[in-house]
C-alpha cells in the first residue's frame, strides 16, 4: 500500500509495476523484523522497485515537496520528505535538504502561524526544538542508510550548532564529520573552534597539532596555513612552546 500510495502521488501509472507491489505485500512480514519501522519500510520499497524507476518516482515525489513547500502545508510537505526517503533512500539531497526544511523552515511556519510577537519565549524555544529533534531523527536514519558520510554529520552538527545552541553536540558531530573518510576540510576547523567557544583550548591545540601535518600545502581548501596560526595563537594563550609543524 505504500508503494501504491508513493507512486499515485507522484503521478506514476501503476499497472508496469504490479507485480512488483505483490511481491511487496508478500515480504511486508519479513521487513517487519528488520529492525526501526521506517527502516524496513524502506528497505521494503528497496527491494520492490527496481533502481531506476525508483530514482524517478522520487524526483517526482521531490517536486511535489517544494509544491507543498511553496504552500507552507507542513503536514503534507513533512510526509512527502518521508516518503521520498523512504522510496529512494540513495540521495544525500534529499535527506539533507528533507532535514533542514524541517528544522528551520517548519519552525519558522509554526512560530509565524500567530501574529507577531505573540509567542512566548518559552513557547518558541519548544517548538524550534521539536523541529530540530525531528529533523535529527530524520538524519540518524539518512546515517544508518549512508554510515560514515561527512555530510550527514556537518548537517547534525549545524541543526546542534544554530538551532539548538547546544555547542557540546555540535562539536561532537563535527568532530565525526572530520573522521569520516569523506570529512571536508572545514569539518576539523569548526570542530576546534567549536572547542575553544567551550573553553576546550588544549583539546583544540591538541587536535589542530594532529590535523596540521596531515593538510596538503597546495591546496587552497585545506588552509594550512590558517591552521599553522590558529595554533600559534594557541601557544601563546596557553603559554606553550611552539611545536614544529
Amino acid at each position: 500500500m505504500v508503494v501504491v500510495a508513493g507512486l499515485a502521488i507522484a503521478g506514476v501509472g501503476l499497472s508496469p509495476l504490479r507485480e512488483s507491489v505483490r511481491k511487496a505485500g508478500a515480504m511486508r512480514e519479513r521487513a517487519a523484523g528488520a529492525g526501526e519501522p521506517r527502516l524496513a519500510a524502506a528497505r521494503l520499497l528497496n527491494v520492490a522497485i527496481p533502481g531506476g524507476l525508483r530514482a524517478l518516482v522520487a524526483d517526482a515525489l521531490w517536486l511535489k515537496v517544494y509544491v507543498a513547500w511553496a504552500a507552507r502545508d507542513q503536514p503534507r510537505t513533512e510526509r512527502l520528505i518521508r516518503l521520498v526517503s523512504m522510496v529512494d533512500d540513495r540521495p544525500l539531497e534529499y535527506w539533507i535538504n528533507g532535514a533542514r526544511i524541517i528544522a528551520s523552515d517548519i519552525a519558522e511556519w509554526r512560530l509565524s502561524s500567530t501574529e507577531a510577537g505573540a509567542v512566548p519565549a518559552e513557547v518558541r524555544r519548544q517548538i524550534v526544538e521539536e523541529q530540530a529533534r525531528a529533523a535529527l531523527g530524520h538524519l540518524a536514519a539518512a546515517g544508518a542508510c549512508h554510515p560514515d558520510r561527512a555530510a550527514i554529520w556537518v548537517e547534525m552538527g549545524n541543526i546542534q550548532l544554530y538551532r539548538r545552541r547546544d555547542l557540546a553536540r555540535a562539536a561532537e558531530c563535527y568532530r565525526q564529520a572530520a573522521e569520516s573518510p569523506d570529512a571536508p576540510f572545514f569539518a576539523a576547523r569548526i570542530y576546534a573552534e567549536l572547542l575553544q567557544r567551550l573553553g576546550r583550548d588544549h583539546e583544540a591545540y591538541a587536535w589542530l597539532c594532529r590535523v596540521h601535518p596531515t593538510l596538503p600545502a597546495n591546496d587552497q581548501a585545506a588552509m594550512s596555513g590558517l591552521v599553522l596560526r590558529r595554533i600559534r595563537e594557541l601557544e601563546k594563550r596557553l603559554d606553550l612552546s611552539p611545536q614544529e609543524q
